[in-house]
């Protein structure tokens, strides 16, 4: 939890310099705002149940609909864009494998009520900051537009209850399952083929050149964007469509190559989903980052992570120092210090050997001659100096020191 909680500060730290602020949501909802949101087929993967008033509850597979939920109830009429984030766990009942539980962590973020490049930019800006700030070394950032690959396959003959399952083999890059399904909805072979072939296309802005009208414009705006801000290395990937109807224009994934084959980490677009829920038609850009993902990707690179321990232990050098030695732990933590003290009774050695395994930074020992001079030892538990440094001052020396 140690680690998990710094790894989740840093996002969180980086949220708040991008000027999001956070929001939480309810656990479980109305299951019908997950399937308004991502189709009948959700239900397959939904931990849902009924209330005792009859009502079809679920688990949140995903945060973004219970956000855009929220803002559609509550924060309509606020000043636009919105931006928040949001972590927290998610179900979803599908076979756990490497990276990927049943109960897990999603960190994400919505800018809420812009459809501009500037917006497109800005989420994927975020996303990159946060997976840095992590100190993850390799991974890729890939972007596309949802419209390139639903263009192809509609220009090839695909119906549109077809489409979608097309556009989701695609972009898995399931490549033969999506030729069999192209022909077997009647597509074109040849623009069919043209479609695969639009799907594997990926490298940098020269890729733009094989995108026709607005989706190159757009696309060539956002990475305008992205160069202003400092944020390279991303790919165009024609290939990236996310897989979801709702997904409107501006797509983008991160994947981390120390996780194999299932290695993405962090997925998101622009998107509209608010008049699904009641309210008017409000454009917005996302992501969600897999939380416990992006830790094992970390873990498998090797980075490094030393568990904290407390700034000092206090220990007693004799029967007479106990209560003093109470006394002085509670004012070390009165004056801002981590510490604890010995409970157990034990003998000199054994309660320095016990600073050590909690990783104290010092020990504070108290006995005949400290309480005397109205002092305490501090011994550094990594060099093993020690000095004699008064009781009033300890807080202030164990700090400075630390």
């Amino acid at each position: 939890m140690e680690r998990r909680r710094l790894y989740e500060g840093a996002l969180r730290g980086v949220a708040r310099r991008f000027g999001f602020r956070e929001a939480a949501t309810p656990m479980f909802e109305e299951a019908e705002l997950f399937v308004l949101r991502s189709g009948e087929n959700i239900l397959n993967e939904l931990y849902s149940f009924k209330d005792k008033g009859g009502r079809d509850m679920a688990l949140r597979p995903e945060m973004t609909a219970p956000a855009i939920r929220m803002f559609v109830n509550g924060m309509s009429n606020d000043p636009k864009p919105i931006k928040l984030f949001y972590f927290g766990q998610c179900f979803r009942y599908e076979r756990p494998q490497s990276g990927r539980y049943r109960e897990f962590f999603q960190f994400g973020a919505e800018i809420i009520g812009s459809a501009a490049p500037e917006t497109d930019a800005e989420a994927i800006a975020a996303a990159a900051a946060m997976i840095r700030e992590l100190g993850l070394k390799e991974y890729r950032i890939r972007i596309g537009h949802i419209g390139v690959l639903r263009q192809a396959i509609s220009d090839a003959g695909i119906p549109p209850e077809s489409q979608a399952r097309v556009l989701q083999l695609l972009d898995k890059k399931r490549l033969d399952e999506a030729r069999e399904a192209m022909a077997a909805a009647g597509a074109d072979p040849d623009a069919a083929e043209a479609a695969v072939r639009l799907a594997c296309t990926v490298g940098g802005r020269e890729v733009l050149d094989a995108v026709g009208g607005g989706a190159r414009e757009y696309l060539g705006a956002v990475l305008d964007v992205l160069d202003a801000m400092g944020v390279g290395g991303v790919e165009v990937d024609l290939g990236v469509v996310r897989g979801l109807d709702y997904y409107t224009g501006m797509v983008f994934e991160a994947e981390a190559p120390a996780l194999g084959a299932e290695k993405q980490i962090c997925g998101g677009g622009s998107y509209s989903l608010s008049e699904l829920f009641g309210g008017e038609k409000v454009f917005s850009t996302g992501f969600a980052i897999g939380f416990d993902r992006i830790l094992l990707a970390l873990e498998r690179e090797g980075a490094p992570f030393s568990p904290a321990g407390i700034d000092a232990y206090v220990v007693c050098a004799s029967d007479d120092a106990k209560a003093k030695a109470f006394e002085i732990v509670a004012a070390l933590r009165a004056g801002g210090a981590s510490a604890d003290v010995d409970t157990m009774g034990r003998k000199m050695a054994k309660a320095l050997r016990h600073a050590d395994a909690v990783r104290a930074r010092f020990a504070v020992i108290v006995g005949p001659k400290e309480l005397e001079e109205g002092s305490a030892t501090v011994r550094d538990m990594a060099t093993g100096e020690q000095s004699l440094v008064k009781i009033g001052d300890l807080a202030a020396a164990v700090r400075r020191a630390g």
